[in-house]
């Protein structure tokens, strides 16, 4: 059994990312397992789990885009800026046109300034701010530039009986963006409050998911619960090339390689298939930022 490699896990709601983690180091039977960005445990769906030597690629999972499915709430404003949160406030929706809430939203895409939301695991002075808030302080987050690439409208409702209104949105960002932060803000924009009453996260970079598993199916196939083995998950995760025999003898020995002209962090394979490094190109040489190669 390859025991090195990436898991896509579709999430349930009410666990943290942290529990993933745990359930995942009993199924896998080791304790060599980390995850590739937080949901927080209202959201559901893509959560990358790392297993062995794979923990070593999440730092490049982290950076990927994200895509979500959420559904916005106006006419309420919670002190998480989600249905976890107390309600702060509440004010008459209705009157809110279709029109508005997509300019508001228009005005959120591209590269914005976003200030992330107060209860997050962002730590100011040492300390997480969702710490600081708990403990009854008011925590100010500078903003921070993130990239909207997509941010489409699926629908609006207005429930029956209630001075609210129901955005269903479709988003696609840079790693760092708080879709909370997108809802509070239209909220803000609006004159009403909003706050975020449902979370999906639908893909990480490439991986989506059409290749998820939950923790039920995971359950089943334990031990052997790896969904992309290390060599497969690199290939989805990164440009690639294959080394030649020479190149690989050197790679693996941490020599540099020479240049070909690929930009960012790219995997070399060997010429059996299997990966053995992630490298970046610098003054005209390929040098392993990571080597994947079993001793």
């Amino acid at each position: 059994m390859d025991t090195d490699g990436l898991i896509v896990v579709d999430k349930p709601a009410g666990m943290t990312s942290h529990d993933v983690v745990a359930r995942i180091r009993r199924l896998a039977r080791t304790r060599r397992v980390g995850h590739g960005g937080t949901l927080d445990p209202m959201a559901t769906g893509v959560l990358i789990i790392g297993v062995n030597r794979a923990t070593r690629l999440l730092t490049y999972v982290i950076g990927s885009e994200k895509s979500y499915l959420g559904t916005i709430r106006l006419g309420e404003t919670t002190v998480t800026d989600d249905a976890e949160g107390d309600v702060t406030a509440t004010v008459p929706a209705g009157a809110v046109t279709d029109e508005a809430i997509r300019a508001g939203l228009a005005a959120q895409t591209g590269e914005i300034d976003q200030v992330p939301s107060a209860v997050s695991a962002i730590k100011i002075k040492g300390e997480r701010a969702y710490k600081r808030v708990r403990d009854g302080e008011t925590v100010e987050i500078p903003a921070r530039r993130i990239t909207v690439h997509r941010l489409d409208v699926l629908d609006i409702r207005r429930p029956e009986g209630r001075d609210v209104i129901d955005v269903d949105v479709d988003v696609t960002c840079s790693s760092g963006t708080y879709i909370r932060a997108i809802a509070r803000d239209l909220g803000a924009t609006l004159g009403v409050g909003g706050h975020l009453t449902a979370l999906r996260r639908t893909a990480v970079g490439e991986m989506a998911l059409d290749a998820a598993a939950t923790l039920a199916e995971l359950e089943e196939r334990a031990p052997d619960v790896i969904g992309l083995p290390l060599s497969e998950a690199a290939r989805r995760a990164f440009p690639h090339r294959t080394a030649s025999e020479d190149e690989t003898r050197i790679l693996r020995h941490g020599g540099p390689l020479g240049s070909v002209g690929i930009e960012g962090p790219y995997a070399v394979f060997d010429p059996a298939g299997e990966v053995l490094a992630i490298v970046s190109e610098r003054e005209g040489r390929a040098r392993a930022e990571i080597v994947l190669a079993p001793a």
